[in-house]
């Protein structure tokens, strides 16, 4: 069963990919998707390497250890929906929205650790799960928003 969520999982994303990444602000998503990747990456290294977390199932599972359809397709790709979504709104409003992700990710997560056999969680709460995706996502807002103003100081430079 955990292999077919993970594929299901996969071609959601697969599928997800041309809708993402179209548009004036490709561009912008392209580095907030690959940018997201890596930060998921390392943190998600660092707490498998600590034994807060397993994933017992996992794809090429002899190579990493961390789930990488979690790390470099699912969570880079919300995290683009969630820039998207929260595009030209004010901090507040920023905030509320990225718990429209963080809070049914953290209750997803949950249960599908519960009920699955996708990871186990030792030293792991979804409180965990919770600031570590709020984290990752505000960094990654904070660099996107980084870049538009280097964009517009570049702009008014070369006027």
């Amino acid at each position: 069963m955990e292999k077919k969520l993970l594929n299901i999982l996969f071609v959601f994303c697969l599928a997800a990919f041309p809708f993402l990444f179209r548009g004036s602000k490709m561009r912008e998503n392209l580095v907030v998707y690959f940018s997201k990747g890596v930060l998921a990456t390392l943190i998600d290294t660092y707490v498998v390497a600590k034994k807060r977390v397993e994933y017992p199932v996992r794809p090429f599972r002899r190579i990493f250890k961390t789930n990488i359809i979690y790390d470099v397709l699912f969570f880079p790709l919300l995290t683009v929906i969630w820039v998207k979504f929260s595009d030209n709104d004010s901090l507040g409003k920023i905030f509320l929205k990225s718990l429209l992700f963080t809070v049914p990710m953290s209750i997803g997560q949950w249960y599908f650790e519960k009920n699955s056999g996708l990871f186990k969680w030792n030293k792991w709460t979804p409180f965990h799960t919770f600031g570590s995706c709020s984290f990752t996502m505000f960094t990654i807002r904070g660099f996107v928003g980084l870049l538009k103003k280097l964009d517009k100081l570049k702009g008014n430079l070369n006027n």
